[in-house]
């Protein structure tokens, strides 16, 4: 069993910016890890993946050149580095983690993206 808590969400300005942070109750260096966001009335979307072995980011359109994962595998973390903030970016983000073939999902942080 993997626990997944996450941090940094808040209220943020159009063009501003926010660090999300996931902590992993378990390892994180052999494992596939993702950020989703999930706005109110919308299906949840992927957001960004760390794919273990080859550790290249993979990023959905609507987020490339703004958001920036990463991780510290010392510190079973992973991070979203959100940049350019835009009002539509507003959602409940939530952080995933891929163990021994079982989907394991952090409650999520809210952000809100307003002037």
């Amino acid at each position: 069993q993997v626990r997944l808590v996450e941090s940094g969400g808040g209220l943020a300005q159009p063009g501003g910016s926010l660090r999300l942070s996931c902590v992993s109750s378990g390892s994180i260096r052999y494992y596939d890890m993702a950020w989703y966001r999930q706005a109110p009335g919308k299906q949840r979307e992927f957001v960004a993946r760390l794919i273990e072995r080859t550790e290249s980011p993979v990023y959905a359109d609507s987020v490339r050149g703004r958001f920036t994962i990463s991780r510290d595998i010392s510190k079973r973390t992973l991070f979203l580095q959100m940049d350019n903030l835009k009002p539509e970016d507003t959602a409940v983000y939530l952080c995933y983690q891929s163990k021994d073939g079982l989907p394991y999902w952090g409650q999520g942080t809210q952000v809100t993206v307003s002037a």
